[in-house]
Formats: structure tokens, sequence, C-alpha cells
């Protein structure tokens, strides 16, 4: 008869590198084509003029200039509107 160990579950197995989110460049900062401004999960800020989101919800910058961000309502689908901040580049 064997006497060898269940083996059971790993319990340490959580150990992921965070994800690096966040905003980049602050506003009132210059950028260059193409920079990173914002870094997100879902969009949670949305891309204004001069700045288009990539398929990671990445926002970067269309052009060169000055970022700002800017207060807007964003009008859903089922008509409900939801307060979401915009990021330009003039």
């Amino acid at each position: 008869m064997s006497h060898v160990k269940a083996g059971g579950s790993s319990k340490n197995n959580r150990n992921n590198a965070g994800r690096r989110l966040g905003v980049k460049r602050f506003g009132g900062q210059t950028v260059s084509t193409g920079e990173v401004l914002v870094r997100q999960s879902g969009s949670t800020k949305v891309a204004g003029p001069g700045t288009f989101i990539s398929k990671d919800f990445t926002i970067h910058a269309q052009k060169d200039g000055i970022v700002s961000f800017k207060k807007i309502r964003k009008t859903h689908f089922t008509g409900r509107t939801v307060p979401r901040t915009q990021v330009a580049v003039q």
C-alpha cells in the first residue's frame, strides 16, 4: 500500500505584475505624435480632438501639441448620460 500525499491545488500562484495603468501625460504638458497619454481598462476617459484610441483603450496623441482634460456628458445608447473626462491635444 503506497503512502503518497494528495496533490492539492497550489495557493501561491497569484504573483503577476501590475498593468501600469493611468494617466501618463498631464494637462499642460507638450506631447509629440503617437505618445501615450492614458492607459486604461475600458473607456473611462474618452478621446477628444487631436487624439485617438487604440484597441486596448489606450489614448494616444494624433499630433504634436499640449494636452488638456475636460469634463463632458457622454450619452449611452439607452439615452442616459454619464460624466466622462475627455482628453484632447491642441
